[in-house]
């Protein structure tokens, strides 16, 4: 499978590559970036590059998931956003993590609103959600900036952390539906 390339007016959604390693794996290991993912604790070098590779397996399986972020003025890795859906999962998730020297100048909100036009203009998909953790405020405004809109809490299984995490929905619907 080919994975698409995106353009935003200040970033470039695309493949992740090996040599991405390094700057995911400063991302992954700081425990303020990894605070509200997961188990909360950040990864080793090694865990990122299966998550990375996860990431990549993803595309395969399901024909969509998630892209590099790079910004285009510096050429500089900044995160990672666009869509995830594993087996068991609540529904079609757009979601991101940026870098922490990243946070507060926009790049989340674009990369996810990208991620989302992928989802309805491409994909054909008539609803997107976000799971987000209740504490993590930042992700929360960044859902609602794409129109997002809480829908409900549920406790989620995920096999990266023993026992379910309790998690919030924020849900939108395709642009003209009625949940749109």
């Amino acid at each position: 499978m080919t994975i698409p390339t995106l353009e935003t007016d200040r970033l470039v959604l695309r493949p992740f590559a090996d040599g991405d390693l390094d700057g995911f794996a400063v991302m992954y290991g700081d425990a303020e970036v990894m605070r509200h993912m997961g188990d909360g604790r950040p990864l080793t070098r090694a865990a990122t590059w299966r998550t990375m590779a996860l990431f990549v397996g993803h595309w395969e399986l399901r024909g969509y998931g998630q892209w590099a972020l790079v910004e285009k003025a510096t050429g500089r890795l900044v995160g990672r956003a666009g869509l995830w859906n594993p087996e068991g999962w609540p529904g079609l998730e757009v979601g991101w993590l940026l870098d922490r020297r990243c946070w507060g100048r926009g790049f989340a909100t674009e990369a996810a609103r990208a991620s989302l036009d992928y989802a309805f203009d491409v994909l054909g998909a008539d609803r997107v959600i976000s799971v987000i953790a209740p504490a993590n405020v930042r992700s929360i405004r960044v859902a609602e900036r794409i129109g997002e809109t809480f829908e409900h809490r549920i406790a989620l299984e995920t096999p990266a952390v023993a026992g379910p995490i309790d998690v919030a929905i924020y849900g939108i619907g395709r642009p003209g539906s009625k949940r749109g």
